[in-house]
C-alpha cells in the first residue's frame, strides 16, 4: 500500500454516473475474479444473512470470522424458532466476544416479530425489513439485496468512503444533506439486474483498495472513474472525541474449594453478563494487587486493577447487585465480557 501522504492518483478519465454501464461492468468483472468467499456469501437464506448483518454492525469482518463466530452462532440457533425461544444467558453466551450486546437482543426480537407478525416469512423489501427491531436502512437494504436479490442500494462506512472519493465530495458525511447525496449516488450506480453482486462488490472495494488510510489507488479497478485527487483526505468527518480513560478496581475472591465470586452486570450496555465484582479504590487499597489489564469499550480506555481478597473479608458493594460464587465449570457456561473471561481464566490457571 502507498504512504497516505504520497498517494499516486491520476485524474478520472470517465465519470461514474455518465458512464454508469461501464462502471458497473468494471466493478462486477473485478468482483467476479477477486471477491472474497465469506461464509455469509455462501447462502441466500435471509435468516443467516440477518445474523451476519447484525453481527457486522460496529464489528469488523475479522472479528466475526475469528473463531468461526458466525457459523457457531448458527449451530447454536439454526433458525427463527430456536433464536426466538432462547434464554437470555444462552443468547448472551453465544454472542460473547462481539460486544454491543443489545444487538443480539434486537436480533432475537426480530426473530420473534417475524414469527408473530409475518407467519415466519421474512419481509422481502427494504421497507418491510426496516420495520424489524434493530434493522435500519443499511441493514434492510443489505438483507433485501443479498437474500432476495432485490435492487436496494446500501451505504455503510466502506461505501460512504468510496462514494466520497469517487465523486470528490468535500462536505462532512454525517450531515443529513450528505447522507441524502450518498444514498442517491448509491441508488444511481446500483446494477438493478445484479444487486446482490454489485452491493457486495462495492463494499469489498472499500475494504480492500479504498481503505481509510493508504488507499491503493494505482491498483484500484475503478480508478479511471474516481474524481478525487486527494483520496487520503476524504471523507470529511466530524472530529472524533478523545478517548476517556477509566480505572476499574475489581476483586478476585476464590474459596478453597475453587468457586469464584462473580457479579451480574446491570445497566444497559452489558446487562445480564457476569464479571469480577467492582469496588471503590479506597475499599481495595490495602489488598494485594494480582493483575492489571487493559481493554477498550466504545470511546473508553479501561485499566482493570484486580485485587486478591479472602472470601471472609469481601467489602460490601456500593450499590445493590447480585453476587454469587461459581465453579470453573459453571463459569464456562455463563455469559461474560471477554476482558473478564480472559482475566478469570488467567487467574484460575496461575
Amino acid at each position: 500500500m502507498s504512504d497516505p501522504q504520497t498517494v499516486s492518483k491520476s485524474l478520472a478519465s470517465r465519470h461514474a454516473l455518465r458512464n454508469v454501464k461501464a462502471f458497473r461492468r468494471t466493478l462486477l468483472g473485478w468482483f467476479a475474479r477477486n471477491g472474497a468467499d465469506y461464509p455469509w456469501r455462501q447462502t441466500e437464506d435471509p435468516y443467516a444473512i440477518l445474523v451476519s448483518e447484525i453481527m457486522l454492525q460496529q464489528t469488523t469482518i475479522g472479528s466475526v470470522i475469528q473463531n468461526r463466530r458466525f457459523e457457531r452462532f448458527l449451530d447454536t440457533f439454526p433458525g427463527l424458532h430456536s433464536l426466538a425461544e432462547a434464554s437470555e444467558p444462552d443468547l448472551l453466551r453465544a454472542w460473547e466476544g462481539l460486544g454491543y450486546y443489545n444487538r443480539v437482543r434486537n436480533l432475537q426480537r426480530a426473530a420473534q416479530t417475524i414469527l408473530a407478525e409475518h407467519e415466519g416469512a421474512f419481509p422481502a423489501t427494504p421497507e418491510g425489513l426496516e420495520s424489524l427491531p434493530g434493522v435500519g436502512r443499511y441493514t434492510a437494504g443489505a438483507i433485501a439485496s443479498f437474500a432476495f436479490n432485490y435492487p436496494a442500494p446500501i451505504v455503510d462506512a466502506n461505501v460512504s468512503r468510496l462514494l466520497s472519493r469517487l465523486f470528490d465530495w468535500r462536505e462532512q458525511i454525517q450531515t443529513s444533506g450528505s447522507q441524502t447525496r450518498l444514498w442517491s449516488w448509491a441508488g444511481q450506480l446500483l446494477d438493478s439486474d445484479q444487486p446482490r453482486s454489485f452491493n457486495s462488490a462495492l463494499m469489498e472495494l472499500g475494504q480492500t483498495f479504498c481503505t481509510p488510510r493508504s488507499p491503493a489507488c494505482p491498483q484500484c479497478p475503478v480508478r479511471d472513474f474516481c474524481a478525487t485527487r486527494e483520496p487520503e483526505k476524504l471523507p470529511l468527518k466530524r472530529t472524533r472525541r478523545a478517548p476517556v480513560k477509566v480505572d476499574e478496581h475489581v476483586l478476585f475472591v476464590q474459596k478453597r474449594s475453587g468457586p469464584v465470586l462473580l457479579a451480574q452486570e446491570g445497566g444497559t450496555r452489558r446487562k445480564g453478563l457476569w464479571r469480577l465484582p467492582e469496588r471503590s479504590h479506597h475499599q481495595l487499597a490495602d489488598l494485594p494487587l494480582v493483575d492489571t489489564r487493559h481493554y477498550g469499550i466504545t470511546h473508553h480506555k479501561v485499566t482493570m486493577h484486580i485485587y486478591h481478597c479472602n472470601p471472609s473479608h469481601v467489602p460490601p458493594p456500593g450499590k445493590r447487585t447480585t453476587e454469587k460464587f461459581y465453579s470453573a465449570r459453571e463459569i464456562n457456561e455463563l455469559p461474560m465480557p471477554s476482558p473478564f473471561r480472559k482475566a478469570v481464566q488467567a487467574l484460575l490457571q496461575a
